[in-house]
């Protein structure tokens, strides 16, 4: 096989984990804005830094490589910032919602 088509194959491979990531990922959001929107009735802060911590140690156990744990740490931070946003989001648009009926 050609250079040209390893490389191919292998961004053919991205796109696919790429398109996976992205499914995962609004799943993701989703459970965010159930949480969000249960906090919210209980009045509970949207940040949770134990939450936070317990997930970065999760990640780090189940990280076999190649990226490091401050990769991991790093993207996850990113991940959890806009979860974080999207909980704050739906909980805002669900009491605009409600102030409007």
């Amino acid at each position: 096989m050609d250079f040209e088509k390893k490389i191919e194959k292998h961004r053919k491979e991205i796109d696919t984990i790429d398109r996976q990531l992205v499914e995962l990922f609004n799943r993701r959001a989703e459970h965010a804005i159930e949480i969000g929107t249960m906090k919210k009735e209980r009045g509970i802060p949207v940040y949770d830094p134990e939450r936070e911590n317990e997930i970065f140690r999760n990640l780090k156990q189940a990280n076999n490589g190649p990226l490091t744990a401050g990769a991991i740490q790093r993207l996850f931070e990113r991940i959890i910032d806009e979860s974080r946003r999207i909980e704050r989001g739906s909980v805002e648009s669900r009491d605009e919602e409600s102030e409007g009926t």
